[in-house]
């Protein structure tokens, strides 16, 4: 496995370019008061249940970025599934990691949200991609949630290279461990490292991860402004989650971050319209 593990990261190297900047996946970086990216997460959950297609695919089709979730299952496929255990969303005790897919498929991811989406299934990465790949213009954030091995990281970047997706999708994760499994397996991949709080000084952490910059919380932001000005001085991005209130979005607009993560795509959508017009 270990000499699998290498030689995938050998050619997915040699096929990449040598180098990934935030700049590349968010354009210029935002001056502070400038419109920041718009990232619908876990889709348009305004309109549709959490990372069902249907959420997914409103979000890819009025923004150009979104954001999503992965989990595995027990056999090995990775799934859109944000919450640790299955409860919330499916009403059933587990986890997704305890079933394989086949049980994974079967079980009803709407009910919960309004009873027109009841029998809406929990989606394959798969899934998703290839309706990612039917937009040109839509890029994704993919969390990958929990702690993943080198291996595991392989099949979700298999997955992107099937279905030619490679630029258009930026991994990210709270885990230290799946960051460096990404970066021993494709270090040419953008990443971002999602952090309740941003350091300081977070260019050290970014270069021994490697990663176009750090997904946090307006209060970090807000807490040390600082940061966000030397991230961008080395060309890193800084983005917000989950922010769904005017106030917040004017807080993090004025420092400059580069990217808003928002249950309600549309209104904060309306919202730079109105604060900033001609965005």
């Amino acid at each position: 496995m270990t000499g699998l593990v290498a030689a995938a990261s050998l050619l997915w190297s040699v096929s990449t370019p040598a180098d990934v900047y935030a700049i590349d996946v968010f354009g210029a970086l935002r001056e502070p008061g400038q419109a920041a990216a718009i990232i619908g997460h876990r889709g348009d959950r305004a309109q549709a249940p959490e990372n069902t297609m249907p959420s997914l695919e409103s979000a890819m089709d009025e923004l150009e970025y979104v954001e999503t979730d992965v989990r595995l299952t027990r056999d090995g496929v990775p799934v859109l599934f944000h919450d640790t255990d299955l409860e919330r969303v499916t009403g059933r005790t587990g986890r997704v990691e305890d079933l394989d897919h086949d049980q994974v498929a079967r079980l009803d991811a709407g009910a919960w949200y309004a009873e027109e989406w009841a029998g809406e299934p929990i989606p394959t990465l798969e899934e998703f991609l290839a309706a990612l790949g039917e937009r040109d213009a839509a890029r994704a954030l993919v969390e990958l949630k929990a702690d993943w091995t080198a291996s595991e990281v392989r099949i979700v970047l298999d997955l992107i290279e099937r279905h030619g997706l490679r630029g258009r999708i930026i991994l990210q994760s709270f885990s230290i461990e799946t960051l460096q499994s990404i970066q021993r397996v494709a270090p040419t991949t953008p990443r971002i490292m999602l952090i309740r709080e941003l350091p300081a000084d977070p260019v050290p952490l970014a270069d021994e991860l490697g990663v176009i910059g750090f997904g946090t919380t307006a209060a970090s932001v807000t807490d040390a402004p600082g940061a966000v000005d030397a991230a961008h001085a080395a060309g890193l991005a800084v983005l917000c989650y989950t922010l769904n209130t005017q106030d917040r979005w004017q807080e993090v607009s004025a420092l400059g971050v580069d990217g808003i993560i928002t249950d309600q795509p549309s209104d904060l959508d309306a919202w730079i319209a109105s604060t900033a017009p001609g965005t």
